[in-house]
């Protein structure tokens, strides 16, 4: 009786156990595991599921997780990891399918660090699979120094990009995802850096619909993004991670997202510490209060340390469990659909990383913009020079190559060292000497010259000066008080005077100057324009940004990029920072001529643009293209459009872009379909959009159309 009874008492146990891991079993659904793994946890382990760092729960055989990873272009903050251009350079590229295919490796690369930290009982943060990427705030203002984190001042360009970023991250196989991607910073969040914690962006219902949301619109309705951070600033008075308009009426109710919401890292605080060093909105009496208009409304994650004003909220009733629930649902779901639970672990391959480098330098290739060539002095034919000096306080920096939000390159190669490498090639007698000098600081003007340099300079036939900014000058809420500079963001777009004056002086001596721009936007070069033999925009390219230039100097590679943002004369011609309201800002709003367009970009060839013609039906455009020069070369096709019965609406607008390959003396012909939407007008009276008859006008190259329905 006794053996009888101890068999039932096992049984009973085993059943047991087997019903509690039934949320690892594959055979259920996704919901079905979430939803078991959800009735055995304790309230404190569900509330433990919704700060960033989740704990382990060592009874279930759940190990600690930290939501927290960075991916903004390529794995950041673990170890070594490929560095790839940052955003701006990668919109420059005009180039979704190649950003796609990019942040696929990008997820490869993180599944192998994942394991690696898993096999080692590492689960801080920046060693899981959820990324707060990308950022597709709208780059509004040249002055924010986070902007080299997006896609540029366009919505369109911005959206398809995003995109991109989001499903190559988010690439599935057999019901899992290789990685999980968050769109941010939701919404209307673009400097100043300084004053961010307790800054209040006032916005029209004009600006928010047809610049500031377009981008998360598109996104959350083409993509299935999984996660959406809310930003640090305020939006019309209501802080963004407690917004009612931002996350309920438009973001849940209006656009039917219904997966993850997480603040921006310790936002919640900005809500309610008095603090008397960081000022900060202060519009919450208590962390609780702020924590159940956070949580008892879409926040489901909190980036932060807020788990005890999170529970206070619950004890006192200003959360209801079952609200506490839905959102730890959510949480368990995410996990599984990553296959965390699973008994085999999914994408569990080491891929050969040699692909990542070639993708590193290929999106460092298209990524470059020539600026001006108005001495054709590009390309460089290397045997005409005896001498080439390489100058500049980016010619030999690898801190400046990187960005922000980055990795540790395995290995990377300086705009010194990749002409240096390309010039190796050849035999001793036919490769010119080089020469290479810092030259000046950034900013400052406390270099000391080697008494030799402009001897140097002198015998040199060619100066390559690179120069520009520094993700240490400008980047998120830095602490830099330089002439120019306040907290991160520019208080001037002018390049830094000490450059100028340096290739000034240069230019006295009769030596031609290619200057190379790095920044992580538009700089204003009136003087390079006029004075240099040619400029080219490099942004911050990445590990393998002085092996692309080298390429695009020596010709071996026809410069393709295009400019994501507009290159103002001055910032003269700018509103106030502060000011959020679009007119005056970006190619879409401004009415004076800037120095370099929204879109530009030369080549070594030339393209002719014909036939072109506009489908009304289908809303689809067609036109040929001949590649009329010497060498082959790659496209951007850009179309734009205008509604000339929209007197506030923008002089034009991105509606579609297709980037081609065409051979020297060939032809392509594209076909690009422009979305409905492109054919509304927004109603200041009624707050929403409506569809227009026009009449538009559709620009391409350098023709137009005239559309009539």
């Amino acid at each position: 009786m006794k053996n009888r009874f101890l068999v039932i008492l096992g049984l009973v146990f085993c059943l047991s156990v087997q019903a509690q891991q039934d949320f690892r079993n594959p055979n259920f659904s996704i919901d079905e595991r979430a939803q078991m793994l959800l009735k055995q946890l304790t309230l404190d382990e569900k509330l433990g599921m919704m700060e960033h760092h989740n704990p382990a729960i060592e009874r279930l055989g759940i190990p600690a997780y930290s939501w927290w990873n960075e991916a903004l272009h390529g794995v950041a903050r673990n170890g070594f990891a490929t560095v790839y251009p940052m955003p701006t350079a990668l919109a420059a590229t005009f180039d979704d399918k190649s950003v796609r295919k990019m942040f696929s490796m990008v997820a490869d690369e993180a599944r192998m660090k994942y394991y690696q930290s898993q096999k080692a009982g590492e689960y801080d943060d920046y060693t899981g699979l959820t990324f707060f990427a990308p950022n597709i705030n709208i780059f509004r203002d040249p002055r924010w120094g986070r902007g080299m984190e997006t896609y540029g001042e366009d919505p369109y360009l911005t959206a398809r990009m995003g995109a991109a970023c989001v499903n190559g991250l988010q690439q599935k196989r057999n019901g899992r995802y290789k990685a999980l991607a968050c769109i941010k910073h939701f919404a209307v969040h673009s400097g100043p850096e300084a004053d961010r914690h307790s800054f209040d962006a006032k916005v029209s219902g004009r600006d928010m619909w047809t610049t500031y949301l377009p981008a998360f619109q598109y996104i959350v309705r083409n993509t299935d993004v999984s996660m959406v951070m809310c930003g640090y600033n305020r939006l019309n008075g209501e802080p963004c991670c407690t917004n009612e308009n931002l996350l309920v009426s438009i973001l849940r109710n209006r656009w039917g997202y219904d997966r993850l919401f997480v603040t921006d890292c310790w936002a919640l605080n900005d809500c309610w510490e008095r603090d008397t060093v960081i000022p900060r909105h202060k519009t919450h009496a208590t962390a609780a209060d702020a924590a159940a208009a956070a949580f008892g409304s879409v926040v489901d994650l909190e980036c932060g340390s807020g788990l005890n004003a999170l529970k206070e909220a619950v004890e006192q009733g200003l959360i209801p469990v079952e609200v506490i629930d839905a959102h730890v649902l959510k949480v368990l779901k995410a996990r599984l659909e990553l296959g965390m639970f699973d008994p085999e672990q999914p994408f569990n391959t080491r891929p050969d990383t040699t692909i990542f480098d070639q993708m590193a330098l290929e999106m460092a290739q298209k990524s470059i913009v020539l600026l001006q060539n108005n001495q054709h002095i590009l390309p460089l034919r290397f045997n005409k020079y005896k001498k080439i000096a390489i100058i500049g306080p980016n010619a030999a920096d690898l801190v400046m190559l990187c960005g922000n939000y980055n990795g540790t390159p395995r290995h990377a190669v300086t705009y010194y060292e990749g002409i240096m490498h390309y010039l190796d090639q050849f035999p001793d007698n036919q490769r010119p000497l080089l020469y290479f000098d810092t030259a000046c600081h950034h900013v400052d003007n406390k270099y000391r010259l080697p008494n030799d340099f402009y001897d140097q300079i002198a015998s040199s036939d060619i100066v390559i000066f690179v120069g520009g900014l520094s993700p240490e000058l400008e980047g998120e809420e830095l602490k830099v008080e330089l002439e120019g500079f306040l907290g991160g963001d520019r208080t001037s777009i002018e390049l830094p005077r000490v450059q100028e004056d340096m290739m000034k002086r240069i230019q006295k001596m009769g030596k031609p100057i290619v200057f190379v721009l790095c920044s992580g936007g538009a700089v204003a070069l009136d003087w390079e324009d006029q004075n240099a033999a040619a400029v080219l925009a490099a942004w911050y390219g990445g590990q393998a940004a002085g092996t692309a230039m080298a390429d695009v100097l020596f010709g071996e590679v026809n410069p393709s990029g295009k400019l994501p943002v507009t290159f103002y004369s001055s910032e003269n011609t700018l509103p106030s920072f502060e000011n959020y309201a679009m007119t005056g800002r970006t190619y879409r709003f401004i009415t004076e001529d800037p120095l370099y367009p929204f879109g530009y970009g030369l080549s070594y060839t030339n393209f002719i643009y014909s036939d072109g013609k506009f489908d009304p039906n289908t809303r689809t455009f067609t036109c040929r293209i001949e590649n009329v020069g010497e060498r082959d070369g790659e496209e951007v096709a850009q179309l734009y459009l205008t509604n000339r019965s929209d007197a506030k609406g923008p002089v034009k607008t991105l509606v579609g872009f297709e980037r081609v390959f065409i051979p020297a003396g060939g032809s392509v012909w594209i076909s690009i379909n422009i979305n409905n939407e492109f054919f509304q007008t927004f109603s200041d009276k009624q707050q929403q959009f409506e569809y227009s008859s026009g009449p538009y006008v559709l620009q391409y190259a350098d023709k137009s159309l005239e559309i009539k329905f």
